[in-house]
Protein backbone atom coordinates (compact mmCIF):
# COMPACT_ATOMS: atom_id res chain seq x y z
CA UNK A 1 0.00 0.00 0.00
CA UNK A 2 1.76 3.70 -1.16
CA UNK A 3 1.47 6.27 1.84
CA UNK A 4 -0.32 9.80 0.60
CA UNK A 5 2.28 12.46 2.57
CA UNK A 6 0.21 15.32 2.65
CA UNK A 7 1.48 18.75 5.13
CA UNK A 8 -0.55 21.31 5.89
CA UNK A 9 0.07 24.52 6.63
CA UNK A 10 -1.49 27.47 8.18
CA UNK A 11 -0.44 31.09 7.37
CA UNK A 12 -0.80 34.34 9.93
CA UNK A 13 -4.75 34.76 8.21
CA UNK A 14 -5.60 31.52 8.58
CA UNK A 15 -5.70 29.92 5.13
CA UNK A 16 -4.29 26.64 4.67
CA UNK A 17 -2.17 24.98 2.38
CA UNK A 18 -1.52 21.58 1.35
CA UNK A 19 2.33 21.01 0.98
CA UNK A 20 4.43 17.79 0.74
CA UNK A 21 5.78 16.34 4.02
CA UNK A 22 5.68 13.23 5.78
CA UNK A 23 2.60 13.91 8.03
CA UNK A 24 0.21 11.24 9.20
CA UNK A 25 -3.33 11.27 9.53
CA UNK A 26 -3.53 12.28 13.61
CA UNK A 27 -1.38 15.09 12.24
CA UNK A 28 -3.19 16.42 10.09
CA UNK A 29 -6.69 15.81 12.51
CA UNK A 30 -4.82 17.77 15.20
CA UNK A 31 -3.84 20.85 12.71
CA UNK A 32 -7.65 20.97 11.69
CA UNK A 33 -8.80 20.76 15.56
CA UNK A 34 -6.49 23.80 16.58
CA UNK A 35 -5.99 26.23 13.90
CA UNK A 36 -6.87 29.68 14.55
CA UNK A 37 -9.12 31.89 12.82
CA UNK A 38 -7.02 35.56 13.34
CA UNK A 39 -10.11 38.05 12.98
CA UNK A 40 -8.23 41.09 13.70
CA UNK A 41 -6.63 41.00 10.45
CA UNK A 42 -9.99 41.86 9.14
CA UNK A 43 -11.06 44.25 11.67
CA UNK A 44 -13.12 46.64 9.30
CA UNK A 45 -14.92 43.89 7.61
CA UNK A 46 -16.12 42.83 11.25
CA UNK A 47 -16.80 46.11 12.80
CA UNK A 48 -18.68 47.01 9.63
CA UNK A 49 -20.77 43.67 10.61
CA UNK A 50 -21.19 44.38 14.22
CA UNK A 51 -22.64 48.15 13.40
CA UNK A 52 -25.50 46.55 11.39
CA UNK A 53 -26.26 44.16 13.82
CA UNK A 54 -26.52 46.86 16.63
CA UNK A 55 -28.41 49.74 13.90
CA UNK A 56 -30.99 46.42 13.77
CA UNK A 57 -31.38 46.46 17.16
CA UNK A 58 -31.91 50.44 17.61
CA UNK A 59 -34.44 50.44 15.26
CA UNK A 60 -37.44 49.38 17.33
CA UNK A 61 -36.72 52.20 19.56
CA UNK A 62 -36.11 54.97 17.14
CA UNK A 63 -39.00 54.03 15.14
CA UNK A 64 -41.63 53.92 17.74
CA UNK A 65 -40.62 57.63 18.50
CA UNK A 66 -40.99 58.32 15.19
CA UNK A 67 -44.77 56.72 15.27
CA UNK A 68 -45.46 57.89 18.16
CA UNK A 69 -44.73 61.68 17.00
CA UNK A 70 -46.60 60.62 13.59
CA UNK A 71 -49.50 59.50 15.62
CA UNK A 72 -49.71 62.54 17.85
CA UNK A 73 -50.08 64.94 14.58
CA UNK A 74 -52.53 62.74 12.66
CA UNK A 75 -54.37 63.28 16.07
CA UNK A 76 -53.93 66.77 16.17
CA UNK A 77 -55.83 66.92 12.78
CA UNK A 78 -58.69 64.57 13.31
CA UNK A 79 -59.33 66.22 16.82
CA UNK A 80 -59.44 69.28 14.73
CA UNK A 81 -62.52 68.58 12.72
CA UNK A 82 -64.25 67.33 15.78
CA UNK A 83 -63.24 70.44 18.00
CA UNK A 84 -62.07 73.68 16.16
CA UNK A 85 -63.97 73.26 13.13
CA UNK A 86 -67.80 73.42 13.95
CA UNK A 87 -67.01 76.22 16.22
CA UNK A 88 -65.13 78.11 13.10
CA UNK A 89 -68.38 77.04 10.79
CA UNK A 90 -70.50 79.05 13.82
CA UNK A 91 -68.24 81.83 13.48
CA UNK A 92 -67.96 82.08 9.80
CA UNK A 93 -71.91 81.63 9.32
CA UNK A 94 -72.01 84.74 12.18
CA UNK A 95 -69.94 86.80 10.02
CA UNK A 96 -71.55 86.20 6.61
CA UNK A 97 -75.44 87.19 8.33
CA UNK A 98 -73.69 90.19 10.48
CA UNK A 99 -71.24 91.74 8.07
CA UNK A 100 -74.13 92.50 5.51
CA UNK A 101 -76.94 93.88 8.33
CA UNK A 102 -73.95 96.42 9.60
CA UNK A 103 -73.46 97.83 6.47
CA UNK A 104 -69.74 96.91 5.96
CA UNK A 105 -70.02 97.15 2.26
CA UNK A 106 -66.17 97.31 1.60
CA UNK A 107 -65.08 94.46 3.52
CA UNK A 108 -64.84 91.05 2.40
CA UNK A 109 -67.55 88.67 3.42
CA UNK A 110 -65.86 85.82 4.71
CA UNK A 111 -61.88 85.71 4.67
CA UNK A 112 -60.10 82.67 2.43
CA UNK A 113 -59.82 80.81 5.56
CA UNK A 114 -63.37 81.08 6.70
CA UNK A 115 -64.59 79.97 2.98
CA UNK A 116 -62.74 76.05 3.31
CA UNK A 117 -64.32 76.23 6.93
CA UNK A 118 -67.61 76.96 5.74
CA UNK A 119 -66.97 74.33 2.93
CA UNK A 120 -65.69 71.71 4.73
CA UNK A 121 -68.46 72.06 7.20
CA UNK A 122 -71.04 71.67 4.53
CA UNK A 123 -69.42 68.33 2.98
CA UNK A 124 -69.26 66.95 6.46
CA UNK A 125 -73.69 67.78 6.87
CA UNK A 126 -74.27 66.79 3.71
CA UNK A 127 -72.26 63.46 3.87
CA UNK A 128 -73.25 62.30 7.01
CA UNK A 129 -76.85 62.73 5.50
CA UNK A 130 -76.21 60.15 2.96
CA UNK A 131 -74.96 58.03 5.15
CA UNK A 132 -77.83 57.39 6.73
CA UNK A 133 -79.11 55.54 3.77
CA UNK A 134 -76.71 53.09 4.35
CA UNK A 135 -77.69 50.17 6.18
CA UNK A 136 -74.62 48.59 8.15
CA UNK A 137 -76.33 46.07 9.71
CA UNK A 138 -77.14 44.56 5.77
CA UNK A 139 -73.46 45.25 4.82
CA UNK A 140 -72.59 42.99 7.91
CA UNK A 141 -74.19 40.21 6.85
CA UNK A 142 -73.87 40.21 2.89
CA UNK A 143 -70.11 40.50 4.14
CA UNK A 144 -70.24 37.54 6.40
CA UNK A 145 -71.92 35.42 4.11
CA UNK A 146 -68.83 35.84 1.87
CA UNK A 147 -66.16 32.40 1.81
CA UNK A 148 -62.89 33.17 3.60
CA UNK A 149 -60.67 33.15 0.79
CA UNK A 150 -63.18 35.94 -0.93
CA UNK A 151 -62.75 38.20 2.13
CA UNK A 152 -58.96 37.82 2.19
CA UNK A 153 -59.00 39.49 -1.77
CA UNK A 154 -61.83 42.13 -1.30
CA UNK A 155 -59.93 43.35 2.21
CA UNK A 156 -56.64 43.51 -0.17
CA UNK A 157 -58.36 45.08 -2.91
CA UNK A 158 -59.84 47.61 -0.18
CA UNK A 159 -56.22 48.55 1.30
CA UNK A 160 -55.66 49.23 -2.45
CA UNK A 161 -58.28 51.28 -2.70
CA UNK A 162 -57.59 53.29 0.68
CA UNK A 163 -54.12 54.49 -1.24
CA UNK A 164 -55.64 55.66 -4.25
CA UNK A 165 -58.57 57.38 -2.92
CA UNK A 166 -56.47 59.22 -0.41
CA UNK A 167 -53.70 60.08 -3.19
CA UNK A 168 -56.27 61.59 -5.30
CA UNK A 169 -59.01 63.01 -2.68
CA UNK A 170 -55.84 65.68 -1.31
CA UNK A 171 -56.25 67.32 -5.27
CA UNK A 172 -60.02 67.02 -5.62
CA UNK A 173 -60.20 68.97 -2.05
CA UNK A 174 -57.19 71.62 -2.83
CA UNK A 175 -58.71 71.93 -6.10
CA UNK A 176 -62.11 73.26 -4.20
CA UNK A 177 -61.08 75.35 -1.69
CA UNK A 178 -58.59 77.07 -4.26
CA UNK A 179 -61.56 77.62 -7.39
CA UNK A 180 -63.81 78.61 -4.31
CA UNK A 181 -60.71 81.23 -2.81
CA UNK A 182 -58.88 82.82 -5.86
CA UNK A 183 -59.56 85.95 -7.07
CA UNK A 184 -62.29 86.54 -9.59
CA UNK A 185 -62.88 89.19 -11.79
CA UNK A 186 -66.53 88.08 -12.72
CA UNK A 187 -69.35 86.88 -10.37
CA UNK A 188 -70.66 84.25 -12.97
CA UNK A 189 -66.93 82.32 -12.33
CA UNK A 190 -67.64 81.78 -8.73
CA UNK A 191 -70.50 78.83 -10.80
CA UNK A 192 -67.08 76.95 -10.90
CA UNK A 193 -67.38 76.32 -7.36
CA UNK A 194 -70.27 74.02 -7.91
CA UNK A 195 -68.72 71.30 -9.86
CA UNK A 196 -65.93 70.96 -7.43
CA UNK A 197 -68.16 70.86 -4.56
CA UNK A 198 -69.93 67.90 -6.02
CA UNK A 199 -66.81 66.13 -6.63
CA UNK A 200 -65.39 66.70 -3.15
CA UNK A 201 -69.01 65.47 -1.43
CA UNK A 202 -69.17 62.57 -3.59
CA UNK A 203 -65.25 61.77 -2.92
CA UNK A 204 -65.92 61.96 0.64
CA UNK A 205 -68.94 59.91 0.92
CA UNK A 206 -67.25 57.30 -1.65
CA UNK A 207 -64.15 57.12 0.69
CA UNK A 208 -66.38 57.18 3.59
CA UNK A 209 -68.06 54.12 2.22
CA UNK A 210 -64.80 52.25 1.52
CA UNK A 211 -63.40 52.46 4.67
CA UNK A 212 -66.36 51.43 6.24
CA UNK A 213 -66.49 48.16 4.54
CA UNK A 214 -62.82 47.66 5.69
CA UNK A 215 -64.34 48.00 9.18
CA UNK A 216 -67.06 45.68 8.37
CA UNK A 217 -64.73 43.24 7.20
CA UNK A 218 -62.66 43.62 10.24
CA UNK A 219 -65.57 43.11 12.35
CA UNK A 220 -66.48 39.98 10.59
CA UNK A 221 -62.95 38.45 11.36
CA UNK A 222 -62.86 39.36 14.71
CA UNK A 223 -66.55 37.54 15.14
CA UNK A 224 -65.47 34.59 13.48
CA UNK A 225 -65.50 31.08 15.67
CA UNK A 226 -61.91 29.58 14.31
CA UNK A 227 -60.15 33.36 13.74
CA UNK A 228 -58.68 31.87 10.70
CA UNK A 229 -60.12 35.18 8.29
CA UNK A 230 -58.43 37.24 11.19
CA UNK A 231 -55.07 35.16 11.05
CA UNK A 232 -55.22 35.87 7.26
CA UNK A 233 -55.77 39.06 7.11
CA UNK A 234 -52.91 39.65 9.85
CA UNK A 235 -50.26 37.76 7.66
CA UNK A 236 -51.40 39.86 4.63
CA UNK A 237 -48.93 42.68 6.60
CA UNK A 238 -45.94 39.94 6.26
CA UNK A 239 -46.26 40.25 2.60
CA UNK A 240 -45.71 43.85 2.90
CA UNK A 241 -41.97 43.08 3.98
CA UNK A 242 -41.19 40.90 0.86
CA UNK A 243 -42.85 44.02 -1.37
CA UNK A 244 -40.38 46.39 -0.15
CA UNK A 245 -37.48 45.00 1.77
CA UNK A 246 -36.17 43.62 -1.00
CA UNK A 247 -36.18 47.10 -2.96
CA UNK A 248 -33.31 50.30 -3.42
CA UNK A 249 -34.54 52.94 -0.61
CA UNK A 250 -32.89 56.64 -0.45
CA UNK A 251 -33.38 58.56 2.76
CA UNK A 252 -35.52 60.32 1.67
CA UNK A 253 -37.29 57.12 -0.27
CA UNK A 254 -37.42 55.76 3.89
CA UNK A 255 -38.41 59.04 5.19
CA UNK A 256 -41.78 59.10 3.07
CA UNK A 257 -42.86 55.42 3.70
CA UNK A 258 -42.80 56.15 7.27
CA UNK A 259 -45.12 58.99 6.86
CA UNK A 260 -47.55 56.68 5.15
CA UNK A 261 -46.53 53.70 8.13
CA UNK A 262 -47.98 56.37 10.49
CA UNK A 263 -50.82 57.30 8.57
CA UNK A 264 -51.74 53.42 8.26
CA UNK A 265 -50.91 52.87 11.40
CA UNK A 266 -53.26 55.43 12.72
CA UNK A 267 -56.18 54.59 10.63
CA UNK A 268 -55.93 50.94 12.04
CA UNK A 269 -56.52 52.12 15.39
CA UNK A 270 -59.69 54.43 14.12
CA UNK A 271 -61.05 51.04 12.67
CA UNK A 272 -60.25 49.22 15.51
CA UNK A 273 -62.07 51.34 17.67
CA UNK A 274 -65.09 51.02 15.41
CA UNK A 275 -65.06 47.47 15.83
CA UNK A 276 -65.10 47.86 19.29
CA UNK A 277 -67.79 50.02 19.21
CA UNK A 278 -70.13 47.81 17.22
CA UNK A 279 -68.97 44.26 18.88
CA UNK A 280 -69.78 46.55 22.28
CA UNK A 281 -73.36 48.06 21.12
CA UNK A 282 -74.51 44.73 20.05
CA UNK A 283 -73.64 43.34 23.55
CA UNK A 284 -75.68 45.81 25.33
CA UNK A 285 -72.21 47.70 26.37
CA UNK A 286 -71.26 44.77 28.68
CA UNK A 287 -67.65 45.58 30.44
CA UNK A 288 -66.87 41.76 30.02
CA UNK A 289 -67.16 41.57 26.34
CA UNK A 290 -64.35 44.41 25.92
CA UNK A 291 -61.83 42.02 27.58
CA UNK A 292 -62.78 39.01 25.01
CA UNK A 293 -62.13 41.46 22.02
CA UNK A 294 -58.79 42.62 23.96
CA UNK A 295 -56.84 39.63 22.89
CA UNK A 296 -57.76 40.10 19.35
CA UNK A 297 -56.61 43.96 19.44
CA UNK A 298 -53.77 43.32 21.32
CA UNK A 299 -52.82 40.60 18.06
CA UNK A 300 -53.51 43.36 15.45
CA UNK A 301 -51.91 45.99 16.88
CA UNK A 302 -48.62 43.74 17.54
CA UNK A 303 -48.10 42.01 14.18
CA UNK A 304 -48.65 45.51 12.53
CA UNK A 305 -45.98 46.77 14.96
CA UNK A 306 -43.54 43.83 14.67
CA UNK A 307 -44.00 43.73 10.15
CA UNK A 308 -42.99 47.82 10.85
CA UNK A 309 -39.75 47.07 12.85
CA UNK A 310 -38.87 44.31 10.37
CA UNK A 311 -39.36 46.02 7.25
CA UNK A 312 -37.46 49.09 8.88
CA UNK A 313 -34.48 47.26 10.28
CA UNK A 314 -33.88 45.32 7.12
CA UNK A 315 -34.67 48.17 4.70
CA UNK A 316 -31.54 50.12 7.07
CA UNK A 317 -29.04 47.08 6.64
CA UNK A 318 -29.73 46.48 3.02
CA UNK A 319 -29.08 50.10 2.29
CA UNK A 320 -26.40 50.93 4.59
CA UNK A 321 -28.94 53.62 5.90
CA UNK A 322 -28.60 54.36 9.84
CA UNK A 323 -30.74 54.28 12.37
CA UNK A 324 -30.93 57.94 13.14
CA UNK A 325 -34.12 59.63 12.88
CA UNK A 326 -33.61 63.08 13.53
CA UNK A 327 -33.88 64.40 10.06
CA UNK A 328 -37.28 62.94 10.17
CA UNK A 329 -38.48 64.71 13.25
CA UNK A 330 -36.52 67.99 11.57
CA UNK A 331 -38.08 68.09 8.75
CA UNK A 332 -41.86 67.08 10.70
CA UNK A 333 -40.96 69.76 13.54
CA UNK A 334 -40.34 72.07 10.53
CA UNK A 335 -43.04 71.58 8.66
CA UNK A 336 -45.39 71.91 11.48
CA UNK A 337 -43.83 75.40 12.35
CA UNK A 338 -43.97 76.45 9.12
CA UNK A 339 -47.33 75.50 8.12
CA UNK A 340 -49.58 78.45 7.37
CA UNK A 341 -52.34 76.00 5.66
CA UNK A 342 -55.56 75.70 5.54
CA UNK A 343 -56.29 77.18 9.15
CA UNK A 344 -54.56 74.27 11.23
CA UNK A 345 -51.28 73.48 12.25
CA UNK A 346 -50.62 69.97 11.04
CA UNK A 347 -52.56 70.34 7.93
CA UNK A 348 -49.24 70.55 5.86
CA UNK A 349 -47.65 67.41 7.72
CA UNK A 350 -50.89 65.55 7.67
CA UNK A 351 -50.80 66.17 3.50
CA UNK A 352 -47.15 64.89 3.61
CA UNK A 353 -48.66 62.05 5.21
CA UNK A 354 -51.28 61.34 2.87
CA UNK A 355 -53.53 61.48 5.87
CA UNK A 356 -57.55 62.80 4.76
CA UNK A 357 -59.20 62.74 8.40
CA UNK A 358 -62.92 64.01 6.94
CA UNK A 359 -63.91 60.65 5.74
CA UNK A 360 -62.63 58.60 8.62
CA UNK A 361 -64.00 61.85 10.72
CA UNK A 362 -67.43 60.92 8.98
CA UNK A 363 -67.61 57.27 9.22
CA UNK A 364 -67.22 57.49 13.37
CA UNK A 365 -69.60 60.08 13.57
CA UNK A 366 -71.79 57.65 11.65
CA UNK A 367 -70.85 54.59 13.91
CA UNK A 368 -71.01 56.94 17.32
CA UNK A 369 -74.40 58.33 16.91
CA UNK A 370 -75.81 54.78 15.52
CA UNK A 371 -74.14 53.05 18.54
CA UNK A 372 -75.01 55.77 21.40
CA UNK A 373 -78.40 56.85 22.30
CA UNK A 374 -78.62 60.08 23.60
CA UNK A 375 -81.87 60.45 26.30
CA UNK A 376 -82.05 62.79 29.02
CA UNK A 377 -80.93 65.72 30.48
CA UNK A 378 -77.97 63.97 31.96
CA UNK A 379 -77.10 62.45 28.73
CA UNK A 380 -76.71 65.98 26.75
CA UNK A 381 -74.86 67.03 29.99
CA UNK A 382 -72.29 64.18 29.56
CA UNK A 383 -72.07 64.87 25.41
CA UNK A 384 -71.14 68.45 26.43
CA UNK A 385 -68.15 67.49 29.09
CA UNK A 386 -66.93 64.90 26.92
CA UNK A 387 -66.90 67.53 24.20
CA UNK A 388 -64.87 69.72 26.16
CA UNK A 389 -63.20 67.45 27.10
CA UNK A 390 -62.09 66.67 23.13
CA UNK A 391 -61.49 70.30 23.12
CA UNK A 392 -58.90 70.37 25.80
CA UNK A 393 -57.14 67.30 24.39
CA UNK A 394 -56.71 69.26 21.50
CA UNK A 395 -55.57 72.58 22.40
CA UNK A 396 -52.86 70.64 24.69
CA UNK A 397 -51.65 68.41 22.03
CA UNK A 398 -51.41 71.05 19.56
CA UNK A 399 -49.66 73.57 22.72
CA UNK A 400 -46.82 70.10 23.30
CA UNK A 401 -46.28 69.59 19.55
CA UNK A 402 -45.83 73.05 18.41
CA UNK A 403 -43.50 74.01 21.78
CA UNK A 404 -41.75 71.10 20.85
CA UNK A 405 -41.01 72.23 16.96
CA UNK A 406 -40.29 75.81 18.24
CA UNK A 407 -38.05 74.83 20.63
CA UNK A 408 -36.02 72.52 18.23
CA UNK A 409 -36.10 75.35 15.76
CA UNK A 410 -34.62 77.59 17.99
CA UNK A 411 -32.28 75.36 18.78
CA UNK A 412 -31.23 73.74 15.63
CA UNK A 413 -30.80 78.16 14.81
CA UNK A 414 -33.38 77.69 12.06
CA UNK A 415 -35.98 80.68 12.81
CA UNK A 416 -34.91 83.03 9.74
CA UNK A 417 -36.37 80.04 7.82
CA UNK A 418 -39.68 80.46 8.82
CA UNK A 419 -40.23 84.03 7.86
CA UNK A 420 -38.55 83.82 4.25
CA UNK A 421 -41.77 84.31 2.17
CA UNK A 422 -43.41 81.10 0.16
CA UNK A 423 -42.83 81.12 -3.43
CA UNK A 424 -45.84 82.81 -4.74
CA UNK A 425 -46.66 83.70 -8.24
CA UNK A 426 -45.44 86.84 -8.70
CA UNK A 427 -42.01 85.01 -8.34
CA UNK A 428 -42.55 83.23 -11.79
CA UNK A 429 -41.64 84.21 -14.89
CA UNK A 430 -44.53 85.84 -16.69
CA UNK A 431 -45.47 85.66 -20.22
CA UNK A 432 -46.03 89.45 -22.19
CA UNK A 433 -46.59 89.64 -25.49
CA UNK A 434 -43.71 91.56 -26.77
CA UNK A 435 -45.76 94.24 -29.12
CA UNK A 436 -48.02 94.72 -26.03
CA UNK A 437 -45.85 96.10 -23.11
CA UNK A 438 -47.35 95.49 -19.70
CA UNK A 439 -46.90 97.32 -16.72
CA UNK A 440 -45.37 95.23 -13.96
CA UNK A 441 -46.67 96.82 -10.88
CA UNK A 442 -50.30 96.31 -12.06
CA UNK A 443 -49.48 92.81 -12.23
CA UNK A 444 -47.64 92.48 -9.07
CA UNK A 445 -50.46 94.23 -7.34
CA UNK A 446 -53.41 91.80 -9.28
CA UNK A 447 -51.52 88.67 -8.47
CA UNK A 448 -50.01 89.52 -4.84
CA UNK A 449 -52.60 88.37 -1.92
CA UNK A 450 -54.36 91.75 -0.58
CA UNK A 451 -54.13 90.64 3.03
CA UNK A 452 -52.07 87.93 5.45
CA UNK A 453 -55.16 85.97 5.84
CA UNK A 454 -54.52 85.27 1.80
CA UNK A 455 -51.36 83.50 2.32
CA UNK A 456 -53.00 80.10 3.78
CA UNK A 457 -53.10 78.76 0.55
CA UNK A 458 -49.86 78.51 0.45
CA UNK A 459 -48.23 74.78 1.46
CA UNK A 460 -45.03 73.91 2.52
CA UNK A 461 -44.77 71.31 -0.50
CA UNK A 462 -41.93 72.63 -2.78
CA UNK A 463 -39.13 74.59 -1.61
CA UNK A 464 -39.82 74.85 1.67
CA UNK A 465 -38.53 71.25 1.87
CA UNK A 466 -35.74 72.53 0.23
CA UNK A 467 -34.91 74.50 3.32
CA UNK A 468 -35.31 71.91 5.50
CA UNK A 469 -33.02 69.73 3.96
CA UNK A 470 -30.71 72.80 3.98
CA UNK A 471 -31.25 73.25 7.65
CA UNK A 472 -31.52 70.01 8.44
CA UNK A 473 -27.41 69.49 10.31
CA UNK A 474 -28.51 66.22 11.84
CA UNK A 475 -27.65 64.27 9.01
CA UNK A 476 -24.65 61.96 9.09
CA UNK A 477 -21.68 62.89 7.01
CA UNK A 478 -22.10 59.78 4.38
CA UNK A 479 -25.86 61.02 4.16
CA UNK A 480 -23.93 63.99 2.70
CA UNK A 481 -22.27 62.66 -0.16
CA UNK A 482 -25.08 60.63 -1.31
CA UNK A 483 -28.18 62.87 -0.94
CA UNK A 484 -30.05 63.14 -4.19
CA UNK A 485 -31.58 66.47 -5.88
CA UNK A 486 -33.38 68.19 -3.18
CA UNK A 487 -35.87 68.05 -6.04
CA UNK A 488 -37.47 64.47 -4.64
CA UNK A 489 -38.96 65.88 -1.65
CA UNK A 490 -41.15 68.38 -3.91
CA UNK A 491 -42.21 65.02 -5.84
CA UNK A 492 -42.90 62.97 -3.39
CA UNK A 493 -45.02 64.35 -0.90
CA UNK A 494 -48.44 62.55 -2.03
CA UNK A 495 -47.53 60.70 -5.04
CA UNK A 496 -45.82 57.48 -3.28
CA UNK A 497 -48.92 56.64 -0.67
CA UNK A 498 -49.26 53.66 -2.52
CA UNK A 499 -45.43 52.73 -0.89
CA UNK A 500 -43.63 52.27 -4.34
CA UNK A 501 -40.05 53.61 -4.79
CA UNK A 502 -38.85 56.43 -6.00
CA UNK A 503 -35.73 56.40 -8.40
Amino acid sequence: MQKVVISVVCNDFGNVFCVSADLSLFRFITTELTRGYFLEHNEAKYTERREKVYTCLRIPKELEKLMTFGFFLCLDTFLYVFTLLPLRVILALLRLVTVPCCGLSGSRLLQPAQVCDVLKGFIMVLCYSMMGYVDYAMMYHLIRGQSVIKLYIIYNMLEVADRLFSSFGQDILDALYWTATEPKEKKRAHIGVIPHFLMAVLYVFLHAILIMVQATTLNVAFNSHNKSLLTIMMSNNFVEIKGSVFKKFEKNNLFQMSNSDIKERFTNYILLLIVCLRNMEQFSWNPDHFWVLFPDVVMVIASEVAVDVVKHAFITKFNDISADVSPFFTRLRFSFCLSPAYTDYSDSVSRRMGFIPLPLALLLIRVVTSSVKIQGSLSFMCVLLFYLGMITLKVLNSIVLLGTSCTFVKEANMEEKLFEPPPSAASMPLKTDVSQPTNMADITSTVLPKSDSDTFLTTPDGDDDDKIINADTGLEEEGLKQRTPKKDLLEIDRFTICGNRID
